[in-house]
């Protein structure tokens, strides 16, 4: 019985630990894209497809094990089509944000590519039929309003929408389909079988982007290459990782908020990371972002059940 309820109290901190480390890992995506400063789509393919190559053996192994069990995953057409649609849905995520990084400030392109859990809590509500009630809308309500204060005090200020902000606001529409097809395909598919397939699907993308863009693939410097390493292992293969986890056992109307601390935190490192100090009313908001947040988690008291997985 004593081994039962901590299995069971391992399997309820799981979830969250993986999504603080996945925090923590996306957290530094913007600083890649800036320090390697080449095209979009050169970016986004590196980082997810240099992910995508680091799993294949794992995932190789992991069909391999799986098809010698009398219980095997449901492959069929229909589920495979909701990991393929997660794919592209961050494709074109990555595509249109790290193309905002270049025209508008870092804290305005986090702060709008952000506002997928807006998005998502509305698709959770109109499409998908799951139950958020007064104390979700209101927490995310303050952690959107918190997100704000942290990264756009000059936004506020000078409330001018430029290219770059509408291509982040773009961005985060992908970023909700993300979500949404993630947490339907992690109800039929494991962890590692879903972000491969989600992963390969982004690669593909952006490489065909790429190559119609006529982004150059290659003829870098080195330190870009470790940019590029870099934003694989990271932000990508740790960050999806954790990220694909907390899914398969927290609904993404949960999930996508509580990574609203991502922004959050990208603020913070950017202030030894890119000098950018923080203003008084930013560290309010993150307080809000942190207490929006809490909120959230509070609702799921009235949330549907967590997603099965294996």
């Amino acid at each position: 019985m004593i081994q039962s309820r901590s299995m069971s109290a391992r399997q309820k901190i799981l979830p969250y630990l993986a999504l603080g480390v996945s925090i923590l890992s996306i957290s530094c995506s913007a600083f890649f894209v800036r320090w390697a400063n080449v095209p979009p789509p050169v970016m986004g393919f590196y980082r997810i497809g240099l992910a995508t190559l680091f799993l294949t053996p794992f995932f190789v192994r992991h069909a391999a094990r799986e098809q010698t069990r009398p219980r095997q995953p449901d492959l069929r057409l229909g589920i495979l089509i909701l990991p393929v649609l997660a794919g592209l849905g961050s494709g074109f995520d990555h595509f249109l944000w790290n193309a905002s990084l270049k025209l508008t400030p870092v804290a305005n392109a986090v702060l709008l590519g952000n506002t997928s859990p807006l998005f998502v809590g509305l698709a959770a509500w109109a499409l998908l039929r799951e139950r958020t009630g007064g104390l979700f809308w209101m927490g995310l309500g303050l952690s959107m309003c918190g997100a704000v204060a942290v990264l756009s005090w000059d936004f506020l200020r000078h409330p001018v929408i430029g290219w770059g902000d509408l291509l982040a606001l773009s961005s985060s529409l992908f970023y909700a389909a993300f979500y949404i097809f993630s947490q339907r395909s992690r109800q039929h598919l494991d962890t590692l079988t879903h972000v491969w397939l989600t992963s390969l699907s982004g690669a593909l993308l952006l490489l065909f982007l790429a190559l119609v863009t006529r982004s150059a693939l290659g003829g870098y410097p080195p330190r870009t290459y470790l940019y590029f390493l870099g934003a694989a292992l990271l932000p990508q293969l740790t960050g999806y990782l954790g990220l694909g986890y907390a899914l398969g056992h927290l609904p993404a109307a949960v999930v996508s908020p509580t990574m609203l601390a991502q922004p959050v935190l990208t603020a913070l490192l950017a202030i030894p990371i890119l000098g950018e100090p923080l203003q008084p009313v930013q560290w309010i908001g993150g307080l809000a972002v942190i207490a929006g947040i809490f909120l959230v988690h509070r609702s799921r008291g009235t949330a549907p059940d967590a997603i099965p997985s294996e």
